[in-house]
Parts: structure tokens; C-alpha cells; sequence
């Protein structure tokens, strides 16, 4: 059902690049144009495509077509991804962070138009290579395609989920306070020891007074 829902809704499309490119042959050169696209729902749903044609709007189409066959299910938690994430594609390399809610998409370029369509409002994107956008996007998907759920993670660990995750920071501070409380209350109503009674030193006899 879950499936079926997610299918049903409405691709949206943003071209990230198109590129004149020229091919030399007997009699002169033949110029055709490329696209990058990138197709997604704005929900968890996301596809990057390339088309090359004649025209811009066919490549545009051809890029889109490819686009929807390469869409896959970005896993979240609230508006950011699950946890940090680098993905590598040729000379390439994206680092995606999670970020607290409020800060927005940091990215650009082809980066920023595969996180907002996958559905992402808060992240911090850096990239660490080239900056060819063809390949910037490829390495954004390779990144978002290596994030897993806890659910899965503890599935394959035979553990559960609250084992999985780390203990938040706050909880570890209040957990830590509370042995602190509880070993000082546990010294206060201990029975007080008797001190040990000073021990008695040898006798020293008086010294005799000179008779003369």
C-alpha cells in the first residue's frame, strides 16, 4: 500500500545543466545538446537523468525518462537524513551531515536540487572534489543511496533499535547526575564509623633528680 502511495505521487522535474557539445566530422561539426535532470517527489523519492539529442527539449525528455528510472527511496528522520554520509563518483566526492531542524539545505548546484527534490529541508553538504555538476550529482545519489534506517541496522545486528542508537547527550548528563545523587545519599545515611582509638606509646619512666 505504502508502495503504491509513494508511486502515485507527482514527479517534479529542475534541469541542473544543459551543455552544447560538438562532434567533428568530414563536413564541419555536428552540435547536439545535453541535459542533467533531476526528478523527485519532495517526499523520500529522488532520480538523477542524463539525455543528450539533437534539441533542447529532446534532451530534455530523454534526461527525464532517465531520471524516472533511476528513482530510489532517500531513508530520513524528520527533515534530515539519517546520519553522515560520503559518497565518491569519479573525481567526485560529497560529504552530507544531518543538522538540527531550522538550519535549511547548505548545498548548491546539482547538490542541492537532488537533496530539496528527496525531500530534505535541514542538511550541510561539502563538496570535496571536482566540481563537474554531472559527476557532483552522481556522488550526492552514491551518498544518499549508502544511508541505512536503525531499523535496518538493528534487524541485521539481531539487537533493537534503542541498542542501535547512540544515548543522547542531555540524557547521559541526567543519568549521570542521578548515580551522583544516589551514591551521595547512600554515603549519608551510612552508619558512621567509630574512629580508632589512639594507640598507647611506650611508658617513659621519670627521670631520676640528681642527688647531688
Amino acid at each position: 500500500m505504502a508502495t503504491q502511495i509513494a508511486e502515485s505521487r507527482e514527479l517534479k522535474e529542475r534541469v541542473v545543466e544543459i551543455n552544447r557539445v560538438a562532434k567533428v566530422v568530414k563536413g564541419g561539426r555536428r552540435f547536439s545538446f545535453t541535459a542533467l535532470v533531476v526528478v523527485g517527489d519532495e517526499v523520500d523519492r529522488v532520480g538523477v537523468g542524463y539525455g543528450k539529442a539533437r534539441e533542447v527539449p529532446l534532451a530534455i525528455t530523454k534526461a527525464v525518462d532517465d531520471a524516472k528510472k533511476n528513482l530510489f527511496t532517500v531513508p530520513k528522520h524528520g527533515t534530515t537524513i539519517t546520519h553522515q554520509s560520503l559518497g565518491r563518483f569519479d573525481a567526485a566526492r560529497v560529504l552530507l551531515r544531518p543538522a538540527s531542524e531550522g538550519t535549511g539545505v547548505i548545498a548548491g548546484g546539482g547538490v542541492r536540487a537532488v537533496l530539496e527534490l528527496a525531500g530534505i529541508r535541514d542538511i550541510l553538504a561539502k563538496s570535496l572534489g571536482t566540481t563537474n555538476p554531472i559527476n557532483m550529482a552522481k556522488a550526492t545519489v552514491v551518498a544518499l543511496q549508502q544511508l541505512r534506517r536503525p531499523e535496518e541496522v538493528a534487524r541485521a545486528r539481531g539487537k533493537t533499535v534503542a541498542e542501535i542508537l547512540p544515548v543522547p547527550k542531555a540524557e547521559r548528563e541526567s543519568d549521570a547526575a542521578e548515580a551522583v545523587a544516589a551514591a551521595t545519599a547512600a554515603q549519608a545515611d551510612a552508619p558512621a564509623e567509630p574512629e580508632p582509638a589512639a594507640e598507647a606509646g611506650p611508658e617513659v619512666e621519670p627521670a631520676l633528680e640528681d642527688e647531688s
